[in-house]
């Protein structure tokens, strides 16, 4: 395998691997946030990964076998909650309040995931740097 295709497909773990975070943030800084109707509720988000086929592109990168790639972002399809609030200015007629179908444990614990596959990418491209320095310097001694 060459440099560049280690290089390329570690860089498509570190994107998706960003990109997963990124949604987990958001997820995490709806958390509290309410609406006056279910339609309206913020919903979670999470990407959907994909693996790089021969001849598929990610990225500007051409005919990589191997990486993977975000698919697409699809909407958490758990239950939204309904908290009576009836002084909330949100409150519907009946004084119930939607809040987002975020869980911060469940979100906690993906960003914890992701941050170690993020991590886990780094050190591929860190181990083939240091492979390829140390190939150079056998070459040019």
């Amino acid at each position: 395998m060459s440099f560049e295709r280690i290089m390329t497909i570690g860089g498509t773990g570190l994107n998706a691997q960003l990109v997963r975070m990124n949604a987990t943030a958001s997820n995490l800084a709806n958390v509290g946030v309410v609406s006056g109707s279910e339609e309206t509720a913020f919903r979670a988000q999470r990407p959907v990964f994909a693996a790089l086929l021969q001849g598929e592109t990610a990225g500007g990168f051409e005919n990589l076998a191997g990486g993977v790639r975000v698919d697409r972002i699809v909407t958490d399809t758990k239950p939204i909650e309904q908290i009576y609030e009836p002084g909330n200015s949100l409150a519907n007629e009946d004084g119930y309040v939607f809040a987002s179908n975020v869980s911060e444990i469940e979100e906690l614990v993906d960003m914890l995931d992701a941050s170690r596959a993020y991590q886990n990418n780094v050190e591929v491209i860190t181990t083939a740097k240091d492979l390829m320095i140390r190939t150079l310097d056998i070459i040019s001694a």
